[in-house]
């Protein structure tokens, strides 16, 4: 398959809190994703910090670190074509209330914050997001 691209794809403390798991990676599976590889962790508020580095200029960075090590989440490596862009297509805006209908974030987000599921929004980024989680 041409253009086949990985991405990582997190189910966020919020919606794993709320059990939805299964229905998330149901919606990613009847996308056309393949769920590569997947895992269930709690990361330490310093992980947390390295992974999201890349927001660490913006005023919401101390909050989203604190969210994303709040509790579990499932970090997971999705494949398809185009994954980068078809899995921030199902995602849908990052504040649940301007995302479209039938997105993730639409259905299972609660806010801005926890908005239940991430995407990688670059090949480059989609890189190290998994190997951040996969290959270290």
């Amino acid at each position: 398959m041409s253009n086949t691209e990985q991405t990582l794809s997190i189910i966020k403390p919020d919606a794993v809190e709320r059990n939805l798991q299964d229905e998330i990676k149901k919606n990613f599976v009847e996308n056309g994703f393949n769920i590569k590889d997947e895992k269930k962790i709690h990361i330490s508020k310093n992980e947390a910090e390295e992974f999201y580095k890349v927001h660490q200029s913006k005023p919401f960075y101390p909050e989203l670190c604190s969210y994303l090590s709040s509790g579990p989440i499932i970090v997971m490596i999705l494949e398809r074509q185009n994954a980068i862009l078809e899995n921030r297509k199902l995602m849908g805006a990052t504040d649940p209330a301007k995302a479209d209908e039938g997105t993730l974030r639409k259905k299972y987000g609660i806010s801005i914050d926890k908005n239940s599921v991430h995407g990688s929004d670059s090949l480059d980024n989609a890189k190290k997001e998994i190997d951040f989680f996969f290959n270290s």
